[in-house]
């Protein structure tokens, strides 16, 4: 049996339409959206509405940690855009919705990141593509389990939600083979990010079910430059499966 994961795909589309080549089953631990890309200044959502310029200015600021003022920039482009905003970036978002969803195979396993909107997947997500959020999957006879979206950051990117909450998805799976999140487990090594010179969140509920019901795996991203690309936590190898936007590359899990 082999499997493909990606994870931040971030508007990859044409790498997304073979990443399941020669697997039995695609893998995707979320963030679709691309809303600004940071090694290209010029590609999302962002740039799209306000021009190259200001999405320099808005990496700079977010890059040196000044949020307060990178919100500030953007409310003040807002205003001059003169639109309503949470209308413009739904309809750009579904957009590249409509792209991503089409050129995923079948079958595929796929959960939110915490730049997605999960509202709106039900409208895209055709047959051959399984949803699960909280949820378990028998994949060739290994149970595997999905817990989607991050954790609330100074980012506030659309699907982050409290620390409860995440919990008590990662609780509702209970012991399973391979362990799917966006977000890795809350250890320095994995939520390191070296290019970003910033501590992503993990989560400490992931880290706690890893050491408590120990599967096979633990595979996740989010994380686009880590410190640590894999490592062990007692007898689960945990994986970050790559920044797909930029690599075009799937990780691969045979059994």
């Amino acid at each position: 049996m082999r499997i493909n994961v990606v994870s931040d795909v971030h508007g990859n589309t044409e790498a997304l339409a073979k990443a399941g080549e020669g697997a039995d089953a695609l893998i995707c631990l979320g963030d679709l959206v691309l809303f600004l890309d940071y090694a290209d200044h010029s590609r999302g959502i962002f740039p799209d509405l306000f021009g190259v310029e200001n999405a320099d200015r808005l990496v700079e600021l977010r890059t040196a940690r000044r949020f307060d003022e990178a919100r500030d920039l953007g409310r003040r482009l807002w205003g001059e855009l003169g639109i309503d905003r949470a209308t413009a970036i739904e309809s750009a978002v579904r957009r590249q919705y409509a792209e991503m969803f089409a050129a995923l195979p079948a079958p595929t396993y796929a959960t939110y990141g915490n730049v997605d909107m999960p509202g709106l997947w039900p409208e895209y997500a055709r047959p051959g593509t399984t949803v699960l959020d909280g949820e378990r999957a028998e994949i060739g006879g290994l149970v595997f389990g999905f817990v989607g979206g991050g954790l609330r950051s100074p980012m506030r990117t659309p699907y982050e939600i409290s620390d409860e909450e995440y919990a008590a998805k990662v609780e509702a799976l209970g012991e399973v083979d391979v362990l799917c999140s966006h977000i890795p487990p809350d250890l320095p090594e994995l939520t390191y990010d070296t290019v970003a010179r910033r501590f992503e969140r993990g989560s400490r509920a992931l880290l706690d079910a890893i050491r408590r019901t120990r599967p096979r795996y633990a595979l996740f991203g989010h994380v686009h430059q880590p410190l640590v690309r894999r490592m062990r936590v007692g007898a689960t190898e945990c994986v970050n499966v790559g920044h797909f936007a930029a690599t075009g590359r799937p990780w691969t899990l045979e059994w």
